[in-house]
């Protein structure tokens, strides 16, 4: 299970979310590096009593420095277009979430199967349980299957929201009008936590989201008690 309350990122649950956090740990080696040799660089210049001509005017210099932020550029740009086009990439889903926002809370539908739809508020705190978490526990959890593609379509009832689950990478905007759409895919089960990410009004922070998944066989027999 993935806790939220956390420095750093959260565990991945997703393939995409695996790309992401190797992305993150590719990007922050090379801002490390770049901070690293700027810092010695400053420490040298401000430190040595030798001037020399060449390093205050040199065209070698100058066009090394203009030339290796691009090549540097390069190698974070190439595998974060790769992210974005997989995060992009829509396959066959084998089931379809609908998710629409309202002021404070959720509604969901499975659109695969007849009226089966509810909406999704916090849990009051003097209503906790032992081992639920304060402000993110909801009275109906959204059940999903791991190890399948499920097509979310994010949109809102009333003001700009955002449907987001860090530990699957996702973060789709709910806008009033229009029909968003995400891929969400998990590679284990277990409850994932997540909230409104879009500043939507004065409860803003009382709108979690908390996605149960589960085997393929225990989605199907919640489906039946649902039904």
């Amino acid at each position: 299970m993935a806790y939220p309350a956390q420095f750093g990122l959260q565990d991945a649950a997703s393939p995409i979310m695996e790309e992401l956090a190797y992305f993150h740990d590719h990007t922050l080696m090379i801002v490390f590096l770049i901070s690293s040799m700027v810092l010695y660089m400053i420490s040298l210049m401000l430190t040595t009593e030798l001037t020399h001509t060449s390093t205050m005017d040199a065209q070698e210099v100058e066009t090394v420095w203009t030339i290796l932020p691009a090549v540097i550029l390069i190698f974070i740009a190439l595998p974060s277009l790769r992210i974005l086009y997989m995060m992009d990439e829509i396959t066959t889903p084998s089931l379809t979430l609908k998710t629409m926002g309202h002021q404070w809370y959720w509604s969901y539908e499975y659109t695969d199967y007849e009226s089966l739809c509810f909406d999704s508020y916090m849990t009051p705190p003097l209503e906790l349980d032992p081992g639920e978490l304060r402000l993110l526990e909801v009275d109906n959890r959204v059940v999903l299957p791991t190890e399948m593609s499920i097509r979310m379509l994010v949109s809102s009832e009333d003001v700009l929201h955002s449907w987001t689950v860090p530990a699957l990478g996702v973060k789709t905007d709910a806008i009033p009008g229009r029909l968003n759409q995400a891929t969400l895919m998990t590679s284990r089960p277990g409850i994932y936590y997540g909230q409104c990410s879009e500043i939507c009004g004065a409860n803003h922070s009382f709108m979690p989201i908390v996605l149960e998944l589960v085997p393929l066989k225990h989605f199907e027999e919640w489906l039946l008690s649902m039904l």
